[in-house]
């Protein structure tokens, strides 16, 4: 595997494993509780983490079929368990982790189309003018490190957000401070 995917990939297991530790400190009801109705739940969080995760290295990297609906990661309050989102989490990665073990060197220089939904491109865009194919290109090489940086925000804050609702003394990130 390539150095800079082997970082990347090694990077955002870690965080994956301090998202599964953050949900397993939580019970289905808690996951999906938002602290303010101006903030995401843990759920939709890890859900936003699967739907980024597989648009980016699965769908764009891997040419494998766009399947998104990032409006239902924000809006969904429930019905998924702890068990359900930990596999999605698990899952995905491993498709991403075969997508991303098969590229070469000269790949990371290679772009790639990123589709979106229109709905969704255009609540992200802040319009209701697009009525063409929406999509973004991306060099694979500058994807990897968006994408891992994105999820490591969010891991963040799944972490922080697990303390709030279940206190504990539990070391989740693995780092004293």
């Amino acid at each position: 595997m390539i150095e800079l995917i082997r970082h990347v990939m090694e990077d955002m297991n870690k965080q994956l494993d301090r998202i599964e530790k953050s949900l397993n400190l939580l019970n289905d009801e808690l996951i999906w509780i938002r602290i303010k109705g101006s903030m995401n739940s843990v759920g939709n969080l890890c859900l936003h983490l699967v739907g980024n995760e597989y648009q980016n290295f699965v769908s764009a990297i891997g040419n494998r079929p766009f399947i998104r609906t990032r409006t239902l990661e924000f809006t969904k309050d429930g019905g998924i368990s702890r068990e359900k989102l930990i596999l999605l989490l698990r899952e995905t990665r491993k498709e991403s982790e075969n997508v991303l073990a098969a590229l070469s060197n000269d790949d990371l220089s290679r772009e790639v189309i990123i589709r979106y939904d229109r709905e969704d491109w255009n609540r992200m865009h802040r319009t209701n003018r697009c009525t063409e194919e929406t999509y973004d290109t991306r060099v694979i090489g500058r994807l990897l490190i968006q994408v891992s940086a994105h999820y490591g925000y969010h891991a963040g804050q799944i972490v922080v957000l697990a303390k709030m609702l279940q206190d504990t003394q539990e070391n989740v990130t693995g780092q004293y401070h």
